[in-house]
């Protein structure tokens, strides 16, 4: 159902498509149906396109606003007194977060312009591949960026051995969250796709 349209549904079908609880489209053929996707919703691929589209615009929102304020952050840094005082290292370890920071936001919002571009060329499926790629790129370079930061930040805050370790550790945690444990899950619970 198309709520901008006073409730009709998108193609004219009346009583045909569900939605779950997911909000994926349920077709009355069911999952064996002539109408159902490669995994089993239902979906036509525009469709599939569309809702994989509306799930990566949430997924970026969340990396987009941390990336951004992180940026800001950074940017702001050089006008302080203390950068000034910063010695060599401090300074080239800095240069390389705002540029990789520069990076992650680059490839964060290149989706948004990405989609914008090819809009209405009915390229969707694709879009959403290389959307997919470049907000993964993304995430790699913010997990760079906050390396980075963060080694900078305790490197100039404590000036002790333990930094390296402490910033590994820290690492290993980000690794574990972003990518060992959806690995498991996804190698655990799915159905071989």
């Amino acid at each position: 159902m198309d709520e901008r349209n006073g409730g009709t549904p998108k193609d004219g079908r009346h009583g045909q498509d569900e939605r779950n609880a997911e909000g994926d489209v349920r077709s009355d053929g069911g999952a064996g149906g002539s109408g159902a996707g490669a995994d089993g919703r239902g979906e036509t691929e525009e469709e599939r396109a569309d809702r994989r589209w509306q799930e990566l615009l949430q997924e970026i929102r969340v990396a987009q606003t941390g990336v951004q304020i992180l940026l800001g952050f950074l940017l702001t840094v050089v006008f302080t007194p203390l950068f000034h005082e910063l010695e060599q290292t401090d300074t080239t370890i800095y240069l390389v977060t705002v540029v990789l920071g520069s990076l992650a936001t680059g490839a964060l919002i290149g989706p948004v312009s990405f989609h914008r571009i090819v809009s209405g060329k009915r390229v969707k499926p694709h879009a959403v591949v290389w959307a997919s790629r470049l907000t993964f790129t993304g995430i790699l370079l913010l997990l760079a960026t906050l390396t980075s930061a963060l080694f900078l930040i305790l490197r100039v805050a404590t000036h002790d051995p333990y930094v390296p370790w402490l910033v590994s550790g820290v690492l290993a945690w980000y690794l574990v969250c972003w990518f060992a444990l959806p690995l498991w899950v996804r190698a655990r619970y799915s159905d071989g796709d």
